[in-house]
């Protein structure tokens, strides 16, 4: 005979109790929290497997917020050279009017005027900013203003050739900026010229102009060396201009050498102007087979304003101008193009990219989904079941508990 005392059926009663009320409270939180698995405990294969999904959709969530970035920056940069070659269409527009050899002097400065402030629309564009405030053509110096006027009031790069790059996937870069020196300074020219600049060591502020090219074959024979020149006293209380090879240390001839400020003077075939000299300043000639898009407006505007027609050899010279400036313009469109293509490409890549992105997001989702996620009608069906037998076994121990031998006697 087995004998079973109070204690045992109180304890057993208890504890099934204990057990029915956890797995009740189990069923009901997943219904509230809409999970089956919310702790390891509940299913220690399935909490694996979810925990790498999880570490997965993290890393597919970074690389799809890079690649919306790099989406973002390159459609920015797409659109600031679509401006821009709108910019330089119009100025080759107004290139082709001036062309016209009915204008007057006057109907050639009023084109310069529009010429100075495509100029700066250019710059504008050239100088644009990305969502963070970054000048996106300055390379690595997002904080430096890619483009700014020097002292003589001419466009300068100021920026680095850096390239940003960004990881949009496991080993999947994609370069989203390009630097503005590539863009718009290392432009082809038509023909060999030069940039005018004063030294940063002047302390007058003096200027020197844009200049052009008047003596092709005087030019040539300095080409490529840099031309420096330098403002000193005459020996008579005045002031001239010296010039020399800076390559060689030949000097060159200046004509005229006597210095006035704004006055027109040729070294070596180029014809530039200098303004607010002092005693001990210096220039530079910088000799180049290629020239910004900027410098190319520059030369322009500047060659509209001072050549004269009228004088010996000024209508071949305004015909060099009118020519070489529309091949330097055709060679900027060319750079900005060639550059529209290869964003063109890198957007490719970033939209199949998302897509891929995309896709593995949607999968690592519906995997998780199963694993985690509560089957609700089936467990609202197994709550309802596991009340009932609570409440049943409630009742029956309540009836249990009742029983002793005293009530038989």
């Amino acid at each position: 005979m087995i004998r079973i005392s109070s204690q045992q059926v109180f304890s057993g009663g208890i504890n099934r109790l204990q057990d029915l009320n956890v797995g009740l409270n189990k069923t009901s939180e997943q219904i509230s929290t809409g999970k089956r698995v919310n702790r390891p405990s509940d299913d220690p294969v399935a909490a694996a497997r979810i925990l790498k999904l999880d570490q997965e959709l993290a890393r597919v969530d970074t690389y799809q917020r890079n690649a919306q970035l790099a989406d973002n920056r390159l459609k920015q940069e797409e659109n600031a050279l679509a401006s821009s070659i709108d910019v330089i269409q119009r100025v080759r527009e107004l290139t082709v009017q001036a062309g016209n050899g009915s204008l007057s002097q006057n109907d050639r400065n009023s084109i310069a005027s529009e010429l100075k402030e495509r100029l700066d629309q250019l710059a504008t564009i050239a100088n644009t900013k990305d969502a963070s405030g970054e000048y996106i053509f300055s390379g690595f110096q997002g904080n430096q203003q890619a483009f700014t006027k020097n002292v003589s009031g001419d466009w300068v790069y100021r920026g680095d050739e850096g390239q940003r790059v960004l990881e949009i996937d496991d080993g999947v870069t994609v370069p989203i900026s390009d630097h503005g020196k590539g863009i718009f300074v290392d432009v082809q020219a038509a023909e060999p010229t030069f940039f005018a600049e004063a030294s940063s060591s002047n302390t007058s502020g003096a200027r020197i102009s844009s200049g052009m090219v008047v003596d092709r074959a005087e030019f040539d024979l300095v080409y490529p060396d840099d031309i420096a020149i330098s403002v000193v006293d005459d020996g008579a209380g005045g002031l001239e201009v010296q010039a020399f090879n800076r390559q060689t240390d030949a000097p060159l001839v200046v004509d005229p050498p006597a210095y006035t400020s704004g006055g027109s003077f040729e070294v070596a075939g180029a014809q530039v102007e200098i303004f607010d000299a002092a005693i001990g300043d210096e220039f530079t000639l910088k000799t180049a087979q290629k020239q910004s898009a900027f410098t190319s407006i520059e030369k322009l505007i500047y060659g509209l304003e001072n050549i004269d027609k009228s004088a010996p050899g000024g209508q071949d010279a305004y015909d060099d101008l009118i020519g070489n400036s529309l091949t330097n313009l055709d060679f900027a469109q060319e750079s900005i193009i060639k550059k529209q293509t290869e964003l063109g490409g890198r957007m490719n890549a970033v939209e199949s990219t998302q897509s891929f992105l995309e896709d593995s997001s949607v999968y690592s989702n519906e995997i998780r989904s199963q694993l985690q996620d509560v089957d609700y009608a089936e467990a609202i069906s197994n709550l309802s079941f596991q009340s009932f037998v609570l409440q049943a076994a409630q009742q029956s121990f309540a009836q249990v508990s009742r029983l002793s031998l005293f009530d038989r006697l």
